[in-house]
């Protein structure tokens, strides 16, 4: 009989930060039962993923094993953790838990892509839920929205603690705050390894509180000339209260923007969590407020181009415009690799003459995941005997390692797609399962390695050309080539039109093509290419895309 082995897959989120999807799995080798921890998603950049919604793990392997995966668990409601539910859910069919406001926003999900919210489970704090081997509780840790949870994980090999994302926050403003007794306690039953949040751990100095955001948010609400419009993370509730709070204090009217901010207020409110709102005005109520009295809210902080921050960058949005004298507040920190986005939106307010307000003072926004004197107390608290970071790029991943071995734990990096044997003392890398990311192409997945994305990039790189030309029966072209082109310039070195140097040379080498390659389409497609690329090459120094089409007439 095969022995039976404790293991721990990441399938998103080690070594990035967003799209998080964690295994852990135990039984014999090639039969272990698994369990799923977050189903998240990350954004695209235009510069690698252009035209792309979002991007999801590539959950293949796992589906080909669906049948042994006996729950998914949702930590919290973070898109990185919960946005790929909905779409995802089909592939994998199995129950989805997580506490009242995650499930609320998971059913939510499920909904928009016709799925039966009746699979997603709610589950109160320190509920046992029995899933395969696996007993499994949340437990609640401050964050920068309500409900956010770590998870005991309990094993016949041990027992585990995955930390979800937290802050070492007693004032959180909106949802739990840290509880260091809690933790302690969960530290005495023995833990043998932690997967720990990873975020932070560069930063030395102690994280700050929700709380000290209040005063500063509300002078400036008071101080501020014209109108004032703050982005934040849609999720995080307790800025959205802290700046509505600070705003209707001000005498300043608040309208809320976005459909992401619209829901998460919506369900946070209808769950409890929030709570003494001040009133907010619709978009078009807001027209006839004077600017000086007026605060929007809106989505679109990490620069995302659909969004009301890069609308109203770009002009207007719902009938709302910036001007000179107005102010743009930054009430969060920009996600690395979203840093050209937000750049784009930042300047273009500057070119309206609106005075853009980051956090680079440290004034209007804390972090929610721990610094590294919290990741240390949490350690403190937990006591594992191992320590696996997660959630961060591969140097914060590997600082984290360091940190913990420094601290008298064994640690290791464990990237996406390896397997840590996690049954012994000693964790050990196993193996390797295949792992890599599927894109969200408007209402359609595909592989990121389909080649449709690296169509798109080579055809904004060297433009393309689509070339069209009809034979009859007798391999005799009929008329001229056409040539049509895209994402080049109109004109050749000449002052010649570009299509008709391009469609020149086409007829030339077709005049020159003996019966044997007019007979065959795959000769003409392959001569006309060369003879297209050439041309252009010469000409403007691209090298296009190349589509060509050959209609052959029948006398019929």
């Amino acid at each position: 009989m095969s022995k039976e082995r404790l293991i721990y897959i990441p399938l998103g989120g080690a070594g990035e930060v967003g799209m998080n999807a964690y295994l852990y799995g135990y039984g014999p080798k090639g039969r272990e039962r698994f369990i799923l921890v977050d189903l998240g998603i990350t954004f695209p950049d235009m510069g690698g993923q252009p035209g792309v919604d979002v991007i999801m793990p590539d959950l293949t392997w796992l589906e080909e094993r669906r049948d042994r995966l006996d729950a998914i668990f949702i930590t919290h409601a973070h898109e990185d953790h919960i946005g790929a539910v909905g779409q995802m859910w089909d592939k994998l069919q199995a129950p989805v838990y997580a506490r009242d406001f995650t499930a609320r926003i998971a059913r939510l999900k499920m909904q928009d892509q016709g799925q039966d919210i009746a699979h997603v489970q709610t589950v109160g704090k320190m509920e046992e839920i029995k899933a395969g081997p696996f007993r499994v509780q949340f437990f609640p840790v401050a964050h920068s929205l309500p409900e956010a949870s770590g998870m005991i994980i309990d094993t016949p090999a041990g027992r585990l603690v995955h930390s979800g994302d937290f802050k070492a926050d007693t004032s959180p403003g909106v949802g739990e705050p840290h509880d260091p007794a809690m933790l302690a306690e969960i530290g005495r039953s023995s833990v043998k390894a932690m997967m720990c949040d990873s975020t932070n751990v560069m930063n030395k100095h102690p994280g700050r509180s929700e709380a000290t955001l209040s005063e500063p948010i509300a002078d400036l609400m008071r101080n501020a000339p014209g109108m004032v419009v703050a982005t934040t993370f849609a999720s995080n509730v307790a800025r959205l209260k802290t700046l509505a709070v600070a705003a209707t204090e001000a005498g300043r009217s608040v309208c809320l923007m976005g459909r992401a901010m619209l829901r998460m207020t919506q369900v946070a409110t209808e769950s409890g969590i929030l709570k003494d709102f001040p009133p907010t005005v619709s978009p078009e109520q807001a027209k006839d407020i004077p600017r000086e009295n007026l605060l929007l809210i809106v989505t679109g902080s990490q620069g995302e181009r659909r969004a009301a921050s890069a609308q109203l960058a770009r002009g207007t949005y719902m009938g709302l415009n910036m001007r000179e004298g107005d102010t743009f507040l930054f009430s969060s920190m920009t996600i690395p690799g979203n840093e050209r986005e937000v750049g784009r939106i930042v300047n273009g307010l500057s070119e309206m003459g609106v005075d853009v307000i980051d956090n680079a003072e440290r004034l209007y926004h804390v972090s929610g995941h721990a610094n590294r004197p919290d990741l240390e107390a949490m350690q403190d608290l937990i006591q594992p005997a191992i320590l696996v970071p997660m959630h961060g790029e591969h140097r914060m991943m590997r600082e984290h390692a360091k940190l913990a071995i420094t601290r008298g734990m064994r640690s290791l990096v464990v990237a996406n797609g390896s397997v840590l044997d996690l049954t012994d003392d000693v964790p050990a890398l196993v193996d390797e399962v295949p792992t890599g990311r599927i894109y969200l192409d408007g209402s359609r997945m595909i592989g990121a390695m389909d080649g449709i994305i690296r169509d798109r990039i080579r055809m904004a790189i060297g433009g393309h050309v689509f070339v069209t030309v009809i034979m009859d029966e007798a391999d005799e072209v009929l008329g001229d080539p056409w040539a049509e082109i895209a994402g080049l310039r109109p004109m050749a070195k000449g002052g010649q039109p570009m299509n008709e140097v391009i469609e020149d040379e086409l007829s030339d080498f077709l005049n020159r093509a003996s019966s044997k390659v007019l007979a065959d389409d795959d000769k003409i497609n392959d001569g006309m290419r060369r003879v297209v690329r050439q041309v252009v090459m010469e000409e403007l120094g691209k090298k296009p895309e190349v589509t060509i089409v050959v209609s052959r007439l029948s006398a019929e």
